[in-house]
């Protein structure tokens, strides 16, 4: 499996976990969504939203690749958002919609990305500024393992509220090899 098939499966676990999370999230029972859990970013509607302003930022920085991916010029249309506690708001539906929007450019774009784009110095600036200079491919598994890491998050924060979203490991979106006969 080549490098850039690596992040296509990472796409498509991303795109389907979103979609469990958000599933699970519809089943809550009502005010559980924006309760304050304590969590890092308060509650299940404040992780939703910091995972949305993260990949959007992410997704503008990596539509100035030298490569123009043509599936990120659609990030130009999104706004940007000020900040990693930016709000899109606390209306679950709302929130969804955004997440497939953000999860169909990820998808369409993964199959655009050639192990020389991988391999190039990505500059970008951080939310403070700060400037950057990373391996894209680097920074590429950096934008999956933080969606992860606060699905993770997320999934705890649902387990509190009575609600399971199910098996979450990448293991079971691994495809088998038939064995050899």
């Amino acid at each position: 499996m080549t490098t850039p098939a690596y992040f296509a499966l990472l796409a498509r676990y991303n795109a389907g976990m979103n979609q469990n999370l958000y599933d699970a999230a519809a089943r809550l029972p009502a005010g559980e969504f924006t309760a304050d859990r304590k969590a890092f970013f308060g509650s299940l509607a404040g992780t939703l939203n910091h995972l949305l302003a993260a990949d959007t930022i992410w997704l503008k920085r990596f539509s100035t690749h030298p490569a123009q991916f043509p599936a990120l010029q659609a990030t130009q249309a999104l706004a940007q958002p000020s900040g990693l506690t930016y709000s899109f708001g606390d209306d679950l539906s709302a929130l969804r919609t955004y997440r497939a929007t953000l999860d169909a450019i990820i998808t369409d774009w993964i199959p655009q990305i050639s192990d020389a784009d991988l391999a190039h110095t990505f500059e970008y600036r951080s939310t403070r500024g700060d400037v950057y200079r990373k391996e894209f491919g680097l920074v590429l598994l950096h934008f999956f393992n933080h969606q992860t890491h606060h699905r993770g998050q997320a999934s705890t924060l649902l387990t509190q509220a009575g609600v399971d979203i199910g098996v979450t490991d990448l293991l079971l979106w691994v495809p088998d090899i038939p064995p050899i006969i």
